[in-house]
């Protein structure tokens, strides 16, 4: 790799001075790199990331921060098709894998080709008020539907290809994808899957019922969440969250489709541990 591209959390790297030093390395390599400041919301089509500033030809992006920079960026940046390598510069994450420590080896490995590319699967989720679309977005994690407001359950009607499902009076639903599988989902009492794989993830959240578990779906199941009436057939209000950043609100009545994304995220890696070996190395240091 010769060309690189940094998104760095400003937040998190006080004065830039890891950023900076990167690029340093870079350049006594010979090799070219850009940088781009992700801290704050931007306004227009984009969440964090102006995917436009990013040159022609660049065949890595470096994201500093943690796994919530890189779950900003990787929604921003996906229609570009440039892999992602995240630097962790807080707690361990499953999704930022290079640490502080390991900065410069990795930079190393890198210039000398030595990564492999992960494909991850991606969801769209579209809003619907009838039929007039209120919102859409794409998810890497994971799509979460809740109430707002008074703690109190909500009731979800779920639908599978159309065909009704099931129905949850609970504090929400989480769709996720495999990546997100050890996110939110994985603390409602979800399954652990492994990243390479391609299916969806229903799981409620904190149901009122002695009964209910995660289902599984084939990636290409659509699957409709609507927000139904209160106890007392009042309106409800409730969000669609998407990776726990952008939301739409909702409210009775309102249904939110949800699929396999057409595009997906590119991830390096470059520890070449098994998914077995990093979840045994996870649960050992939890």
């Amino acid at each position: 790799m010769d060309k690189f591209y940094i998104i760095t959390n400003s937040q998190k790297d006080d004065g830039l001075k890891l950023t900076d030093s990167i690029v340093t390395y870079l350049a006594e390599h010979g090799k070219h790199c850009q940088v781009q400041q992700a801290g704050q919301k931007l306004e227009g089509p984009y969440h964090y990331t102006d995917p436009d500033l990013i040159p022609e030809g660049t065949e890595c992006i470096i994201v500093l921060g943690g796994d919530g920079t890189l779950l900003q960026a990787a929604r921003d940046v996906v229609h570009r098709n440039i892999p992602l390598l995240g630097m962790n510069l807080g707690n361990l994450g499953f999704l930022a894998e290079v640490d502080r420590q390991s900065v410069y080896p990795a930079l190393d490995q890198l210039m000398a080709d030595d990564y492999e590319v992960e494909e991850r699967m991606m969801l769209q989720g579209t809003v619907y008020r009838g039929k007039e679309i209120i919102g859409s977005d794409l998810a890497l994690n994971d799509i979460v539907i809740c109430r707002e407001g008074p703690l109190r359950v909500v009731r979800f009607k779920n639908y599978v290809n159309n065909e009704y499902l099931n129905s949850y009076n609970a504090d929400g639903i989480i769709i996720s994808t495999p990546t997100g599988s050890t996110g939110y989902s994985l603390s409602c009492g979800g399954p652990i899957v492994s990243p390479s794989a391609s299916m969806t993830i229903m799981t409620p959240i904190a149901p009122h019922t002695l009964n209910s578990r995660s289902i599984i779906f084939p990636e290409q199941d659509v699957i409709t969440v609507e927000l139904g009436e209160g106890r007392r057939q009042n309106q409800e209000q409730g969000l669609a969250s998407f990776d726990g950043d952008k939301e739409i609100p909702m409210v009775t009545g309102d249904r939110i489709v949800i699929q396999k994304a057409g595009v997906s995220t590119r991830i390096l890696k470059l520890n070449h541990l098994s998914f077995v070996e990093v979840i045994r190395q996870k649960m050992r240091n939890s």
